[in-house]
């Protein structure tokens, strides 16, 4: 029965958090384009991929 007193809250807390990053990548827009990386594959552009930036 001590371990609910633990394991209960930690759940809800990792439920709260869980649901906070949703909300977050919600409003960072990281949904705005799902078929752009399905055609961004597709295309047969053979253009060189810039490096990242930050490293040479």
């Amino acid at each position: 029965m001590t371990n609910l007193v633990v394991l209960i809250p930690v759940a809800l807390l990792l439920g709260v958090a869980g649901v906070g990053a949703f909300l977050w990548s919600l409003q960072s827009g990281q949904y705005e384009d799902l078929d752009g990386a399905a055609e961004r594959i597709l295309s047969d552009a053979d253009e060189p991929v810039p490096p990242p930036r930050g490293r040479r």
